[in-house]
């Protein structure tokens, strides 16, 4: 689909610096990983979604339905894509979420497939920047529990995370679906690991690959 030259992403010269992505539910140790990565690549990290869509999203998801609601993800994703246009320009670019998570998690809350939500946001890939390797989080449902139990900054998201029946089981199965289709994905499993160890076994992996 050709886009008008209003709606096409900007292109910058040069070879981009790597973009990685940390994926994964709530209270995972996702931000905690960004913050080790961000000390060791000296880049830029940010949290998907950005300013200001960041402070909107508790009054969207009480307010708004469905529709509009994955509307306004879909808004703050493409907006992400942008800073991270900007910000590869200069240096490495590490991302808590970004758009699996859009798909991932509105399928699990609003109880519809993966695919459904996939297909709403194929339209707008062209627009995304391509992460040059995504990191799909997991630990034990224990570790998980033991993490959130002494997480400070608690969101809905976190406590809904066992207080909503099924929420866990469906989300943990949408992130495998969204991972087995992301040609950039690796599993990279947190339960007996550091976020120092981590951040060494992230960079390990992408000085092997060349990224």
């Amino acid at each position: 689909m050709s886009l008008p030259a209003p709606y096409r992403p900007v292109q910058f010269d040069g070879p981009p610096h790597p973009f990685i992505v940390l994926e994964g539910v709530s209270g995972i140790g996702k931000s905690t990983l960004v913050r080790a990565l961000d000390k060791r690549l000296h880049g830029t990290s940010l949290h998907t979604l950005t300013a200001p869509h960041t402070d909107w999203s508790p009054t969207v998801n009480q307010r708004l339905r469905a529709l509009p609601q994955f509307g306004f993800y879909l808004s703050g994703l493409l907006h992400t894509a942008d800073s991270v246009r900007v910000a590869r320009t200069v240096g490495p670019v590490v991302a808590d979420r970004y758009a699996s998570s859009v798909i991932a998690c509105h399928a699990a809350v609003h109880e519809v497939a993966v695919e459904e939500v996939t297909q709403l946001l194929e339209p707008f890939r062209p627009y995304l920047e391509t992460p040059t390797r995504t990191f799909y989080l997991t630990c034990s449902e224990a570790a998980l529990r033991q993490r959130l139990a002494v997480k400070s900054d608690t969101k809905q998201d976190d406590l809904d995370l066992f207080a909503v029946p099924g929420r866990l089981v469906r989300l943990l199965a949408n992130f495998q679906a969204v991972q087995a289709s992301d040609p950039t994905a690796i599993t990279l499993d947190t339960s007996d690991e550091s976020p120092a160890d981590l951040a060494d076994r992230i960079i390990a992996h992408l000085e092997v690959q060349g990224a």
